[in-house]
């Protein structure tokens, strides 16, 4: 139980009406979780506004309701607060009510279009590997040291945030990194988040459906380091022309990581194989299991954060070297018939750009490269031709499929995909709705030695159409596939 009072600090009141000294069980913003003395968060949402539920919260035992406008019935008993913006209310009360956690672990956040997910999954692993209690808040999993919790977004909500990260220190974990995403920090989740460090990783084209325009993507992630404490470190991709932009106004220690430019912590590709990368960063050389250039970007920014939280330059190189690949990003297969399937998350034009460039490196260009890949419904649009140019150009076929279709029709997103393919690649494309059916093409275009790319899903176990998930997992379909054929 808190006192109302006491977990309203630091939040922007513009009136109250009631007493503040009522006791409350629980936050809300949910108006079908409201339980007896729930404090009720009225949040504007996309779909639906909370302020419409005030009356159903009261009836389920709300005796606080904060809100952006008073309701024109006012009931006499509870108490009303009203703020300029409930879900920087809402921030400010979860971390209240749980005696502001972040403050009592470092907590690193990693933002930026692609990447976060690996380096945050990979921070989480070395620093476990170093005997540390460790807590990650990922896209995959949430991990509260050793034991594992199911992820829904990206970036959870404030009271969701603020829940593992008070079971994160009770557990004794000493630090905890977590994927930052534009949508969580425009929505005010992270605000009253307290941050030991952040990473900014890359920026290219994602989210245009949520935000009007690249330069209001791109500000939104800038805003990040902007509140960034002194106290904090800010480590910045200086070889992505929006590296600098990011850590313009930041008061947190500033810190560089390249492959090309001059940075603090500077890499260089050696070897690229299939089995692993050659690295030397920062005149050390070191080997890792992971490849491709984007992943030498990932280390070199995952090195960087352990050097600065205080692990051994030579441990941190050791430690770099036992890293495993993330679920869904580049896992591969080799079938008995040396057939390569690789599985991976490239759900934006840049991402998926990376992994075909990728392959192209490790590739003899005696096999063919046969592309699986689709576009998510209800995003962004602008996206889909882009990507199955891409998708059409660097391979040496293109199957165009059904990715999540939510609640858009997959023939349309498909035609819209097909938009993007120039004349003189338009024999090396096909188009099968069916998902299965179209890796099961893959698989059957697939001679020896040949390379299947299926893009887009990753780590996702589901196919989400019109609002119901059906389990579907592209590395488990992949194999049994290629199982099939082997026989």
């Amino acid at each position: 139980m808190k006192r109302l009072k006491d977990i309203l600090y630091r939040v922007s009141i513009e009136a109250v009406h009631g007493a503040t000294d009522v006791t409350i069980s629980k936050i809300e913003f949910d108006s079908r979780k409201v339980e007896s003395n729930t404090a009720f968060v009225a949040i504007k949402g996309t779909l639906s506004d909370g302020h419409d539920y005030i009356e159903k919260a009261i009836a389920l035992g709300a005796n606080v309701i904060v809100c952006e406008q008073f309701p024109e019935t006012i009931v006499q008993g509870i108490t009303y607060v009203q703020v300029n913006d409930t879900n920087e209310a809402l921030a400010y009360l979860s971390a209240n009510f749980y005696d502001n956690p972040s403050e009592k672990i470092k907590l690193v956040g990693v933002t930026g279009t692609n990447g976060k997910t690996t380096i945050a999954s990979l921070l989480y692993q070395l620093f476990k590997k170093a005997g540390y209690k460790v807590g990650l808040l990922s896209t995959v999993k949430i991990m509260v040291d050793t034991e594992e919790f199911k992820a829904t977004h990206t970036t959870p909500d404030s009271l969701t945030l603020n829940y593992y990260l008070d079971q994160m220190v009770q557990e004794g974990c000493e630090f905890c990194f977590m994927e930052v995403s534009s949508h969580g920090i425009h929505q005010k989740r992270t605000a009253a988040l307290q941050f030991a460090g952040g990473i900014f990783t890359n920026l290219s084209h994602d989210h245009l459906d949520y935000h009007n325009t690249f330069a209001e993507y791109r500000d939104v992630k800038k805003s990040f380091f902007d509140y960034l404490p002194k106290s904090a470190f800010a480590i910045t991709n200086s070889d992505d022309k929006n590296g600098v932009v990011m850590l313009q106004n930041t008061k947190a220690k500033k810190i560089t990581y390249a492959l090309k430019s001059y940075a603090d912590y500077k890499a260089q590709i050696l070897e690229n194989q299939l089995s692993g990368l050659l690295l030397k960063i920062n005149d050390n050389e070191v080997w890792v299991k992971l490849i491709g250039s984007f992943n030498a970007y990932n280390l070199l920014a995952i090195y960087a954060v352990a050097v600065e939280l205080g692990i051994e330059k030579v441990e941190a190189l050791r430690l770099l070297s036992e890293l495993e690949s993330v679920s869904g990003r580049f896992q591969f297969i080799v079938s008995d018939t040396k057939i390569t399937a690789i599985v991976d998350y490239a759900h934006t034009p840049d991402a998926l750009e990376n992994v075909l460039q990728t392959i192209d490196n490790i590739r003899t260009k005696n096999e063919q490269l046969i592309t699986v890949v689709g576009c998510g419904g209800d995003r962004d649009k602008t996206k889909r031709p882009v990507m199955a140019n891409i998708a059409s150009t660097l391979s040496d076929k293109a199957i165009f499929t059904s990715d999540n279709p939510r609640t858009e029709n997959p023939e349309i997103i498909i035609q819209e995909m097909e938009q993007g393919v120039e004349p003189q690649n338009f024999k090396k494309t096909i188009s099968i709705l069916d998902r299965k059916q179209a890796i099961k093409t893959a698989c059957q275009l697939a001679n020896p030695n040949d390379i299947i790319l299926i893009a887009g899903k990753g780590h996702e176990t589901y196919q989400e159409i019109n609002g119901v998930k059906y389990d579907f997992d592209d590395l488990e379909i992949v194999t049994e596939l290629l199982q099939q054929l082997n026989k």
